[in-house]
C-alpha cells in the first residue's frame, strides 16, 4: 500500500486535498509569519524567566555514549545543533539512563558521578553555541530526561534484552520472549529505582539543568505502569497505585533538590502492538478487547483520554507544569507513534496514510491542552508534515492547540529549522527529514544513529555503506 508523499503537495490546495480526501480535520495556516511577533516567535513566561519562542527540541534516544555512558563527539556535535537551531526548549536534551541495567543501549548517556562533568558539558554546549548565534541565553530553558528502558533494557549488549518489567503483558511478553514472572519488578525493587531517580535529579541540577523529565512514555518503564492494572501491590491497580511512581519520584525531587523544575513527557494514548502482515503491512497484534493501553478504550485501537486527563490533573496538583505529549511506543506500535512513509528495519509497512497519525496526535494533545490551559504543553508528532510542520504548527499554537510545536527527527537533518522559520527564510528541500527511518534502523543494527540520507557528515561515514547494504537486503 503506498500514499502519496507530503512533497508532491505543492501548494495549500493540494495539501488540503489530500486532507479532505482523508477526512481529517487537520488546520494549517496558508502563510507562515515571520519575526518575534509571530505565533511561533512569541515568547512564554515560565516561573522566573519567560521561554523566547514556541520550537522546542524534543529528547531521542541516543545510541553513540561511550561504553560507561559518558558524551563523545558525536554526542556533543549532536548537542551543539540543538544550540544552534534556534529553539528555546530544550526538553531534555536525549534519554539519560538514572543507572546502569535501565539503559535502552550499551551506549546511552547514563548520569551518575562520574559522568557528571561530561553531562554537565553538554548543557554548557547547548547555551554557548545558542549564546554565538543569538547573543543571549536569558529566555533559553535546558533540561535533561531521566529514564529508565524497563522492557526494552539492553544495557551489555544491542542484540539482547535484559527486560525488568512492570507486568506480564499478553502480547509483549511473547513478542519479547519472556515467559516467566522472574522479570517483574518488585515494590522494594521500584522503591530502589525511585530513590535512583532523585539521586539522578540532583545530579541534574548540580549540572546545571532547570529542569528533569520524569519520562512516561514509549513503553519504557514509567510508561508501562500507567497501564499497570492487574498489578498487585501499592504501584499497580488503582489510578492512585499506578501513579505512584511518579509522586514518590517528584516527592523526592522537591526534598532533596527543591528548586529545580519538573517535567513529564507522557504517552498520552496507546494502542494495541502491531505486527508485519501480508507484504509487510502493519496489523495488529489483537483484534478482540486489549486492555493494557493507557488512554486506549479498550478495543486496541480507539483513544479514550479520561485517564490522561485525570494524570495532567494530577501533574497540575504536584505543581508541574510542563507536560510533553507522545503516544505509543517505537518498539511496538511505531506507525503510531512516528508516523512515517518508510519503516525502520524492524518495524512494518504504514497500515495508514501517516498523516493520519499525524493527525491523531494534535488532535488528542489539542483536547488536554483546553482542559488544562494553565500547563505547558509541547505536542509530537510534526516531523512527517515536512514542507507544512510549520503552517500547521503556526496554527496549533495560535488557537491554543498546544504551546510548543516539538521537533524530533527533523532536527537530525535540519537543525535551523526554528532559527529559519523564524528568519522567514526558505526551508531548503534537500535537508527536510522524510522520514526514511534510517535514524532506527541503523542502531537496530548496531550502527551509530544520525541522518545518513540528508546530513553531509553522517553521509560520508563508513557506516553509510553497511546501512545502504542491509537496506538492500530488507528489499
Amino acid at each position: 500500500m503506498s500514499y502519496p508523499r507530503v512533497s508532491t503537495f505543492k501548494t495549500p490546495e493540494d495539501f488540503q486535498e489530500r486532507l479532505n480526501h482523508l477526512g481529517l480535520n487537520l488546520q494549517f495556516d496558508r502563510e507562515v509569519q515571520s519575526g518575534v511577533s509571530s505565533p511561533l516567535g512569541q515568547s512564554v513566561p515560565f516561573q522566573d524567566q519567560f521561554i523566547g519562542n514556541r520550537f522546542c527540541i524534543l529528547p531521542m534516544e541516543g545510541w553513540d555514549a561511550e561504553s560507561d555512558g559518558k558524551p563523545t563527539d558525536l554526542v556533543r556535535r549532536r548537542w551543539r545543533n540543538f544550540g544552534l537551531s534556534g529553539a528555546k526548549l530544550i526538553w531534555g536534551g536525549e534519554a539519560v539512563a538514572v543507572r546502569h541495567d535501565g539503559r535502552a543501549n550499551p551506549n546511552q548517556l547514563l548520569i551518575n558521578e562520574e559522568n557528571l562533568t561530561g553531562i554537565q558539558e553538554l548543557r554548557e554546549i547547548v547555551e554557548s553555541a545558542h549564546r554565538e548565534r543569538f547573543d543571549t541565553t536569558d529566555d533559553l530553558l535546558v533540561g535533561l530526561q531521566l529514564t529508565h528502558s524497563g522492557r526494552f533494557a539492553r544495557p551489555n549488549d544491542g542484540k539482547k534484552l535484559e527486560p525488568q518489567i512492570g507486568y506480564r503483558h499478553p502480547v509483549l511478553d511473547k513478542k519479547f520472549a519472556i515467559d516467566s514472572d522472574d522479570k517483574i519488578m518488585s515494590d522494594d525493587d521500584l522503591s530502589k529505582l525511585i530513590e535512583d531517580f532523585v539521586s539522578a535529579a540532583v545530579l541534574s541540577q548540580k549540572a546545571g539543568y532547570k529542569f528533569v523529565d520524569v519520562k512516561h512514555c514509549h513503553g519504557y518503564l514509567g510508561h508501562e505502569l500507567l497501564s499497570g492494572f492487574d498489578r498487585p501491590g501499592k504501584y499497580g491497580g488503582s489510578f492512585e497505585n499506578r501513579t505512584r511512581f511518579l509522586r514518590e519520584i517528584v516527592s523526592g525531587i522537591r526534598a532533596e533538590a527543591p528548586g529545580l523544575e519538573i517535567g513529564v513527557r507522557v504517552s498520552i494514548f496507546d494502542f494495541t502492538p502491531f505486527e508485519p502482515g501480508a507484504d509487510r503491512i502493519g496489523v495488529p497484534s489483537v483484534l478482540e478487547s486489549y486492555n493494557s493501553a493507557f488512554g486506549g478504550d479498550g478495543s486496541g485501537q480507539g483513544i479514550d483520554l479520561e485517564e490522561p486527563a485525570r494524570f495532567l490533573n494530577l501533574l497540575q496538583e504536584l505543581g508541574i507544569k510542563l507536560v510533553c505529549t507522545t503516544c505509543g511506543s517505537p518498539y511496538y506500535n511505531p506507525h503510531i507513534q512516528r508516523p512515517a512513509i518508510f519503516p525502520p528495519s524492524d518495524g512494518y509497512q504504514p497500515p495508514e496514510d501517516p498523516l493520519v497519525g499525524v493527525d491523531r496526535q494534535i488532535q488528542a494533545t489539542a483536547q488536554l491542552k483546553q482542559q488544562f490551559p494553565e500547563l505547558l504543553i509541547v505536542g509530537s508528532g510534526y516531523s512527517y508534515l515536512q514542507e507544512w510542520l510549520p503552517n500547521v504548527g503556526q496554527y496549533a499554537v495560535a488557537n491554543g492547540l498546544v504551546d510548543f510545536v516539538g521537533l524530533g527527527r527533523m532536527v537530525l537533518s535540519y537543525p535551523e529549522l526554528p532559527a529559519d522559520v523564524l528568519a522567514g527564510t526558505t526551508m531548503p528541500r534537500k535537508k527536510i527529514c522524510r522520514t526514511f527511518s534510517d535514524c532506527t534502523t541503523a542502531p537496530r543494527n548496531g550502527i551509530i544513529s544520525g541522518c545518513y540520507p540528508l546530513d553531509p557528515f553522517y553521509k560520508e561515514m563508513p557506516e553509510r555503506q553497511e546501512l545502504l547494504s542491509i537496506k538492500k537486503k530488507m528489499g
